[in-house]
Parts: C-alpha cells; sequence; structure tokens
C-alpha cells in the first residue's frame, strides 16, 4: 500500500498527469483536422467553373415530344392553330 508522499502516489499522479496531456493533444490534433478538412471541402465546392444550369440542361431533359406530351396531358399545352390569333 503507497503511502501519501511515496513513490507510489507520485508515480500515478506523473501518469495522470501524461494521460491529461495526451487527451488534450488529441483533441487539439482532431479539431485541427476537421478544420483542414472543411477548409478543402469549402475550396472544392466553390471553386470558379465554366459550366452553368443552361449548358447541363440539354444532358438531362427530355425530349421535345415527351415534355410536349407531360404539358399537354396536365393542362400547359395549347397547339397554336393556323389562323386563330391570340
Amino acid at each position: 500500500m503507497a503511502t501519501v508522499g511515496g513513490r507510489g502516489a507520485r508515480a500515478d499522479g506523473v501518469t495522470h498527469m501524461w494521460l491529461d496531456i495526451g487527451i488534450v493533444v488529441l483533441l487539439i490534433v482532431g479539431i485541427y483536422c476537421f478544420a483542414v478538412l472543411i477548409g478543402f471541402e469549402r475550396r472544392s465546392l466553390t471553386r470558379r467553373t465554366d459550366r452553368r444550369a443552361e449548358d447541363m440542361y440539354d444532358q438531362y431533359a427530355d425530349p421535345a415530344r415527351k415534355q410536349r406530351r407531360y404539358a399537354r396531358e396536365h393542362g400547359a399545352w395549347q397547339e397554336e392553330q393556323p389562323g386563330s390569333r391570340r
């Protein structure tokens, strides 16, 4: 059994001190890594690009025939008749 002023108490206190320091260092390293990761994501997601939605729309749009059919079914498409005025 260790005494209050003996070697056992001192070794136990030193061990806890190093454990506390290690936990703080790991916490700081974790925060730094998180900050680096967020900075990388921000730079990669907000970089300048020449791609616009208008340029990419043709890749994803339905053919004109299918768009007209869908619009007609939902009441938004009206065929223009020759000679009719609006």
